[in-house]
This record gives C-alpha cells, structure tokens and sequence, in this order.
C-alpha cells in the first residue's frame, strides 16, 4: 500500500508513507507540492460537520472518495431552494474536491466494497450513529485489522458512549444544550441561534486538526488511531471564557445582543440613516481614541474613565454613545474612524461582504463548471501558503459520477462485475 523512506526532520528522523496507488494522471508525490498529496481519505459523512471537515482536507490535496447511498445520497443534496440546475447550493457549498461513489453499505456486497476501498485508505471519517457501521462490518476494530494505519475518525452527536449515545446530532440541538443559545440574542429577550451552523463547523474543523495530528504521528510510528468527535463537547468547549468565567468565578453569562461581558464599548450602534456599526475600545487608551473621534470628552469623566468603570456604568454610557452615534450617517462615521487604532465596522449584507475591498483582495470566492448546475460560485478556503494553491481542483460530484472510476482504479472491477453490482442496486 505504502512505499516508505527515511526522512529528517526537526532534528530526527521518521518514516513519511505515500500512497502508490494514485492514477496514472494524477504526478507523483515527489513533484506535486500539494500538502495532503498521496492521502486517501474514504468519507462516509453526510450534512456538515463531516463534509466541512473533508472538504478541507481535499482543499489541501488529499483525494476525498465520498460514499454516498444510491437514489438519494448525502441529505443536503435535497436540502432547498435554493438549487441551481437541481442542485442544492447547500451541497455545493461543503463538497468540492470529492468523488461521489454510490455504494449500498446496508448489503453485504457493498459493505465488502467498502472494506476493500478502506484498506488502501489513510483516513476513515464517518458520522452514524454509535455502532451502526459495525453491524455492517465497517467499525474501528474491523477495519484496522485490514488496515492497522488507518486512522479512523467518527463524528456524532454526543460521543460514543454516555446517555445521550443513540440521539441524533443537529446543531441547533448541541447549541442549546452546551450553553451557546442561552448567551445569544437581545439582551432580556429570547434565546438565538447562530445565522450558520457553527457547532457543526468547529466539530468538522477540531476533527481535521485531530486527523491530521493522528497522521503525523503515523508517519513517525506507523501506527493509525481511533478519534472520536462531537457536536456536543465541541459546543462545550467553545464557550471559552464564558465557561473559565463560570467554572472559576461562579459568574453566570447571559445575553447581550451585540455587547461584551467584560468590556465596554464593544458592541453595535445604529447611525442617522439607520444602519449599525460595531465599535470595540479594548483598553482605555482605545476607548480615549474612540472619544476623540467622535468629538465628546467622555473619558474625563471618572465614571468612565477605566474599562472596570465603564462595566459598572454600562447603561448611562452605552446611551450617551447611541444618541452621538444616531447624529450622523454610517459613511460619516467610517471616514471619521477611517485610521483609527481602535476595532470598529459595519454590519454588513450579503451583498456589501461580497463587494467588500478586503474580502475581494482575500480572493474568497472561486468559479468552478459543474456538470449540471454550469458556472457555480464557491466560498475558498480561507488559509492560504505561499507555495500551495487551494483553489477547487473539482467541482462538488454528482450522485455516483465517479463510482466506475474508483471501483476500477481500487477494486480492478470490469464491465461485467459492474453490470451486476449495478443490476442489483449495490452501486448506482
């Protein structure tokens, strides 16, 4: 599976495995300098968390073989409107650089294929429910005895084990049970969620960061791993200093709209012709250049004058603020601040992010040809390398467009072992 060479770095040697196996078409790992080039990752994830974590990884050059189910595939393809040409623009926003492989997992044929495929994997990333791969034979413990590098990565709802084991993951549940709803919305009104779904995105980007630490160490010991990811823990662990704050100070958050806890100003204003502007003054010196600015001498004032201060004064600040700020218009007040020191920056739309100077000379956004949706426009990734491209190498598949390609590149099927497989709706 592996060719293996010795090579030093950081002081000592370790042993780096490539993959052998890649297609005639694609270079050889000693010329291309992608970053992943050579890792396989077999992807048997639907909806976001898993999808955003493979697609990142396939941004960064490994070759993602998506397992799909024949007739419907991955829930998002459905999830809509929007489409465009049919297809969701949910779908393409999280599967690009991926080969779809439709595989019927729930027959023992297609089980066995998908054994096959994995044993000549670096990666196995999955997101049923505890122990519903390993009726088909596609756990951990079956795998890694086909492939003892593998590593193995299952992203749930709540973990592997516990009470809340056998529940579904969705983030809107996750974030209103690790605390992250109940710090959202207005200050004194209802509990929010989050715009996007951002429990599932940091699971998928905490399971990326773990895949590839657990390849590293393969790399130096040629041993894979099991990792276990979930929505639940992930939300936990984002509350950050909210939680240090209640675990360490007995200091209970609650919501603030767009205002901080601990600092004060940082928080969003409406301007003369209504529209809002965020403005922070993380120290006092920020908070004196705020002032300044904006032609007011609020900083002598001693109920002012320290951000502990402006916390216990919070409400008479917070007005004497709004009423200046309600003076004059959004764009008055972007060339007043247009130097300044301190954060500030309006709340944008969507079609004010897109237009804006720093997101385009960011490069955000790339085209890719789809086979049925033509010309779509997709979110890049946004870590760039000064010697790796990102940009998409494949558009986001269509249901089963490369299930031919892959089971005769890995399997050495013929057109008669694919007939049949097709005829009895393990592959499509």
């Amino acid at each position: 599976m592996f060719s293996t060479r010795v090579i030093r770095a950081y002081g000592y040697p370790f042993e780096r495995k490539f993959s052998t196996q890649n297609s005639a078409a694609e270079a050889s790992a000693e010329n291309d300098v992608s970053l992943l080039h050579g890792v396989r990752v077999l992807d048997l994830t639907r909806v976001l968390a898993g999808p955003m974590c493979t697609q990142s990884l396939g941004d960064m050059g490994a070759e993602i073989i998506k397992i799909e189910k024949p007739g419907s595939g991955d829930e998002t393809r459905n999830w809509g409107p929007p489409f465009v040409g049919g297809e969701s623009c949910y779908f393409l926003a999280v599967n690009r650089n991926k080969k779809s492989v439709a595989v019927d997992i729930s027959q023992p044929e297609g089980a066995t294929i998908v054994q096959k495929i994995a044993a000549q994997c670096d990666v196995f990333i999955e997101n049923f429910l505890p122990g519903k791969l390993k009726s088909y034979g596609l756990g951990y413990e079956d795998l890694s005895v086909l492939n003892p590098g593998l590593v193995y990565c299952s992203v749930t709802g709540y973990g592997p084990s516990g009470p809340y084991k056998t529940r579904g993951g969705y983030d809107v549940i996750a974030s209103a049970i690790g605390g992250m709803m109940h710090i959202t919305g207005p200050e004194n009104g209802e509990p929010c969620k989050i715009g996007t779904a951002m429990t599932d995105i940091s699971t998928g980007l905490y399971a990326q960061g773990a895949i590839l630490a657990a390849l590293f160490r393969r790399h130096r010991t040629g041993r894979g791993t099991k990792i276990d990811c979930n929505l639940l823990s992930t939300q936990v662990a984002n509350l950050v200093n909210l939680g240090s704050n209640f675990l360490n100070a007995g200091t209970v958050p609650r919501r603030w709209g767009t205002a901080h806890e601990s600092i004060v100003p940082y928080q969003g204003f409406q301007t003369k012709d209504g529209q809002n502007l965020i403005v922070g003054a993380g120290s006092d010196e920020q908070f004196i250049s705020l002032c300044r600015r904006m032609a007011v001498d609020y900083y002598e004032n001693e109920k002012f004058a320290s951000n502990k201060a402006r916390v216990a004064n919070r409400v008479e600040l917070i007005k004497l603020l709004a009423s200046r700020f309600a003076e004059e218009t959004l764009e008055e007040w972007l060339a007043r601040f247009a130097t300044a020191k301190f954060p500030f920056g309006p709340v944008n739309t969507f079609a004010q992010v897109f237009a804006d100077p720093q997101v385009r000379h960011n490069d955000m956004v790339s085209e890719v040809d789809h086979k049925k949706a033509g010309r779509v426009r997709l979110l890049n990734n946004p870590v760039t390398f000064k010697d790796c491209n990102l940009a998409p190498r494949l558009p986001p598949p269509l249901l089963g467009e490369h299930t031919d390609a892959v089971l005769r590149e890995y399997l050495k099927f013929d057109d008669h072992s694919l007939s049949d497989l097709r005829s009895s709706g393990v592959i499509s």
